[in-house]
């Protein structure tokens, strides 16, 4: 079992910024490849960012670019999604994700307990 915790979640107005993290073991932040997801109410869990760190490639989804960074603090063993210039259609609860390789959320490997964003207009 990969342990996932995440925190940084709350509301927030739009535009404003929010700062997710999600801390892990050092066994699964340097072997896996980390990221997001998202899952507003009555949609699919979508994609939102992934990095691997050791090709040093991140990917994001379309609705997301520009305004979102997803970084690592390698002294922490934690994942961070940087959210800034924040809409009311991010509002979702946001689930770091462990060991995937594809924008499936079938296909990720271990997912934390998710946290929840929301952005008034």
């Amino acid at each position: 079992q990969v342990p996932l915790v995440e925190s940084g979640g709350g509301l927030v107005q739009a535009v404003g910024s929010l700062r997710l993290s999600c801390a892990t073991s050092g066994r699964a932040f340097s072997r896996y490849a980390m990221g997001w997801f998202r899952q507003a109410p009555v949609k699919e869990r979508e994609f939102v960012a992934r990095s691997n760190w050791s090709s040093g490639n991140t990917d994001y989804a379309d609705s997301v670019k520009g305004r979102f960074t997803i970084s690592r603090d390698y002294g922490k063993n934690t994942v961070y999604l940087q959210m800034n210039s924040l809409k009311p259609e991010d509002t979702a609860v946001y689930f770091c994700a462990a060991d995937f390789n594809a924008r499936d959320y079938g296909a990720v490997g271990y997912w934390g307990q998710g946290t929840q964003v929301t952005v008034s207009s």
